[in-house]
């Protein structure tokens, strides 16, 4: 009868560990703020003459949390196992999201790119606006009034 509790103890120790390897990262202790002075901050450092994709503001897990600010058309992209989020801060735009990528080519083993989209459907965004391009659908923001800046949130599957 030790043996079997043994093996049992040694057995459910195992799949613990496993788990927690595996399994997301730990959460925070505490709260994690990010005031609209760290942004404003993030924003200012920003090149006024080019793009400036992914600055990280956060991290937790699996999730992603970018500062993305840009002055200039994007490539378009298709993330194929990750939804995104995006969060208006500053500054208007164009985004373009469905259709077909036009010039495709892959980014990595979960990503596409593309010069641009075709038959996507257009939307005017600006400063407190917010949509969600689901996994697997083209996204473009082909035109910007002078500067716009986003939060992203990247949504693995």
């Amino acid at each position: 009868m030790r043996i079997i509790a043994a093996v049992s103890l040694v057995a459910l120790l195992a799949v613990t560990i496993w788990a927690q390897q595996r399994g997301p990262a730990a959460t925070p202790a505490a709260a994690t703020f990010f005031t609209a002075a760290d942004v404003a901050g993030l924003i200012s450092k920003s090149p006024a003459d080019r793009n400036a994709l992914g600055q990280r503001m956060l991290q937790v897990g699996p999730y992603n949390v970018n500062l993305e600010h840009r002055v200039v058309n994007q490539a378009a992209a298709v993330h194929e196992k990750e939804a995104e989020l995006f969060y208006v801060i500053e500054g208007s735009g164009t985004v373009v999201t469905g259709g077909k990528l036009v010039g495709e080519s892959r980014t990595n083993e979960a990503n596409l790119s593309g010069t641009s989209i075709e038959g996507g459907s257009t939307k005017k965004v600006s400063k407190g606006d917010w949509f969600m391009v689901p996994e697997g659908v083209p996204h473009q923001i082909p035109n910007v009034d002078g500067a716009l800046s986003v939060m992203t949130l990247h949504l693995p599957r």
